[in-house]
């Protein structure tokens, strides 16, 4: 009977160090989808948001800027991952800004009086408006290497 209760107390405190173990050292692929979660979040923030109002483009500007917030903050070990979540925190940033000019841009044509001045604050707010539009359409393209790189990366075999 000894013998049997010496397993049956040494078996679950070794599960318990085992399960301990594992999870305080997260392997590439469970930190490769804790990267992956939050830049899709992100994502669907922007694909659900294209084309709004501008009170709605400032909050996905704010939105976007807690994203960045939550990409900076994961806690990776990988290397190659830390390299991705530089690039994914520098990519949102960029278009949680692009995505404000646009919005004061858009925000301040609608106040436009129907003047010289007006005019001019228009033609002002468009050359914005073009310019975060270009910004917005490298920063995608940036995106899109970047999420392909990841893929290949997080789809090797460790």
């Amino acid at each position: 009977m000894s013998v049997l209760h010496k397993y049956t107390v040494l078996a679950p405190v070794s599960l318990s160090i085992a399960l301990f173990v594992t999870s305080c050292s997260e392997n590439k692929v469970s930190q490769c989808q804790r990267l992956i979660r939050v830049v899709n979040a992100g994502t669907s923030l922007i694909d659900k948001n294209k084309g709004t109002q501008v009170i709605t483009s400032i909050q996905l500007s704010k939105d976007l800027e807690f994203v960045t917030k939550s990409i900076a903050e994961l806690k990776l070990t990988d290397p190659k991952l830390k390299e991705f979540q530089s690039g994914f925190v520098k990519i949102f940033q960029n278009l949680s800004q692009a995505i404000a000019i646009a919005s004061r841009a858009l925000g301040a044509t609608k106040t436009a009086e129907a003047s010289a001045s007006g005019r001019e604050k228009i033609q002002k707010a468009r050359a914005e408006i073009d310019s975060t539009l270009t910004t917005a359409t490298t920063v995608g393209k940036q995106s899109d290497t970047l999420v392909n790189e990841m893929n290949k990366y997080c789809n090797q075999p460790e």
